[in-house]
């Protein structure tokens, strides 16, 4: 397993146990995170513990299950299904791609 790998499994384990301190922990200092039409989510950590500290307080039952996995140096792609995922103007669970670069420094 690639240190990419590592990383973004310390991430999702984080994301599925709403550990917001070792989710953001994942990420560069100066990370963005865009949706899937390309609009920005959250830039930075204050940003992203924001938004992901509401995602975590308002989806108890949230899972990220990794159906496939792709990895290229360090670019690491997940396609996830996301489960309890509780979110304005999102389902309850779908299917993503996650393309990852190297989440932290």
């Amino acid at each position: 397993m690639s240190q990419a790998s590592e990383l973004v499994d310390r991430q999702i384990a984080a994301f599925n146990h709403r550990d917001l301190d070792a989710f953001v922990a994942c990420y560069a200092a100066e990370a963005r995170i865009a949706q899937p039409d390309s609009s920005m989510l959250a830039s930075g950590h204050p940003e992203i513990r924001t938004v992901y500290g509401e995602l975590f307080r308002q989806s108890p039952e949230l899972n990220a299950e990794i159906r496939a996995r792709i990895e290229v140096g360090s670019f690491v792609i997940d396609e996830e299904l996301l489960t309890g995922f509780v979110m304005a103007g999102m389902p309850p669970s779908y299917m993503r791609p996650r393309p990852t670069e190297s989440l932290t420094d």
